[in-house]
């Protein structure tokens, strides 16, 4: 068998054919980017590649960079490698890097979904030897309601806590998770967001994604001057000084993590939406199946139980360390920013 097309190292995943790096995490010449959120297209690389859907929040998030834009499903020759980009579902512009070499293909998903929202490029499988899965929520108790059930269950929190003349703050990442909410809730009032949620919309409707009409909240904008209210704004904004000035208001997160109910008590909230924008375990699982791969590289999550049990259906499965993780680390510093 001819040597592997990729390679883990402590900069990031490696094709020494094509001499370049996918998402790494310390500065590199050449690096191809799976998507914008932080733990994946940081700062300090010589040139960047990724789908022309993703720059616009990359430069809005890392400034001045050399950055190159290829169409989802064009082929691209890298040195003695040929590289493609495919829908990952997990968020507007993210992708599947394909990587062929001798023949053999080996995929990166980056993060992803299964699950169509309306928003995001939908999920494509895509065939090949060799796939590198996130398994962010790797275990059988990680199961999603479809979307519709989740913002059903949304708007009529948002109607309740309306009829008490209550405004409801939704926590939300400020890119990906914020944008899916706004598409597919209801017209029940008025929508109001944190200034980093805003930023990031509207770099997303200056491409065309179809969204809402918002009003971004500043001290002028209150639950009194816009009764029955839902704002949606970034998780670390929940319970802070900047919440409090909106008024009366009712409190929920939505992510995947809700599904744990010690983590909802250890963020003391009364109300938490399942809604994720990872493969649960089913997808992941049919995802998977669909490439037809044989060899399947684990990484961020609940990496030693997944391996395992690709092992017991017969694959032959290892783990990647890497430093991608939750996306929630990149709203800390935005959090407070009106």
């Amino acid at each position: 068998m001819a040597g592997p097309v990729l390679s883990f190292t402590d900069r990031g995943i490696y094709c020494a054919a094509g001499d370049f790096y996918i998402d790494p995490w310390r500065p590199v010449a050449r690096a191809l980017i799976t998507h914008g959120h932080s733990d994946h297209a940081r700062w300090g690389m010589g040139a960047y590649l990724a789908t022309h859907q993703a720059l616009p929040v990359m430069r809005k998030r890392l400034g001045q960079i050399t950055a190159e834009g290829i169409a989802y499903g064009e082929t691209r020759v890298i040195g003695g490698a040929e590289v493609s980009f495919h829908p990952a579902g997990h968020v507007p512009g993210s992708a599947q890097i394909r990587v062929t070499v001798g023949g053999q293909t080996w995929v990166v998903s980056g993060d992803y979904k299964t699950e169509a929202d309306g928003l995001a490029e939908g999920f494509e499988p895509v065939p090949c030897h060799a796939f590198v899965s996130e398994c962010t929520f790797g275990l059988p108790v990680f199961r999603w309601e479809p979307q519709p059930v989740t913002m059903d269950r949304i708007a009529r929190w948002w109607a309740a806590n309306a009829a008490e003349g209550k405004t409801s703050i939704l926590g939300a990442y400020s890119f990906g998770k914020a944008q899916r909410l706004l598409a597919a809730l209801p017209d029940l009032g008025p929508i109001l967001t944190h200034g980093a949620v805003e930023e990031m919309t509207q770099v997303l409707r200056d491409q065309g994604y179809p969204l809402p009409p918002t009003i971004r909240v500043t001290p002028e904008v209150t639950g009194k001057t816009h009764p029955g209210a839902i704002v949606i704004a970034p998780p670390a904004a929940l319970g802070s000084a900047w919440s409090a000035r909106l008024g009366p208001s009712e409190e929920a997160f939505v992510s995947g993590w809700m599904a744990v109910r010690g983590i909802r008590r250890r963020r003391a909230l009364g109300t938490g939406f399942v809604l994720s924008d990872h493969a649960d375990w089913p997808g992941l699982n049919a995802a998977i199946r669909a490439t037809g791969a044989e060899r399947v590289f684990v990484t961020h999550g609940y990496t030693a139980v997944f391996r395992q049990w690709l092992q017991t259906r017969g694959y032959d499965a290892g783990i990647v360390e890497t430093r991608f993780g939750d996306e929630a680390e990149a709203e800390v510093d935005t959090a407070v920013v009106g």
